[in-house]
């Protein structure tokens, strides 16, 4: 069930064949979000769990899940940027719908990354889904 911002992605990574392309893509689409306001680096939006400096800055309007993200570390940045993808603009009941492992298996990312990062991701989706539900 996922976006069609998101499916964009999927099939550029088909696309790109090797992990050095795929990791820059990811990179360069952390850098195009642009930075979070400072003013929401704050313990309430930090996310516990990730080996980088984290923010998730959650506000649902109108019934539609919307969130900003920023990170001190690009390729979890990048990360961010796929999670917006993925959830950004979905009704709030559609959010705990969202199988996000296996969406972003679909583009290897299992295999690719570090085990700290995996845990950050795990950590990520967790907390967009549990905000979601609340």
């Amino acid at each position: 069930m996922a976006q069609a911002a998101f499916e964009e992605v999927v099939e550029d990574f088909e696309f790109l064949e090797d992990w050095e392309d795929r990791y820059r893509m990811v990179i360069e689409m952390g850098k195009d979000m642009g930075t979070m306001d400072d003013a929401l680096k704050v313990p309430a939006t930090k996310v516990e769990g990730c080996a980088s400096q984290v923010w998730l800055h959650i506000a649902p309007e109108d019934g539609v899940f919307h969130f900003q993200g920023d990170s001190d570390a690009l390729i979890v940045k990048g990360l961010i940027a796929l999670l917006h993808r993925l959830y950004d603009g979905l009704p709030l009941g559609d959010v705990a719908k969202v199988d996000a492992r296996a969406e972003l298996e679909r583009l290897g990312l299992n295999d690719h990354l570090s085990a700290q990062r995996s845990n950050g991701l795990r950590a990520m989706i967790e907390r967009i889904r549990e905000t979601a539900a609340a």
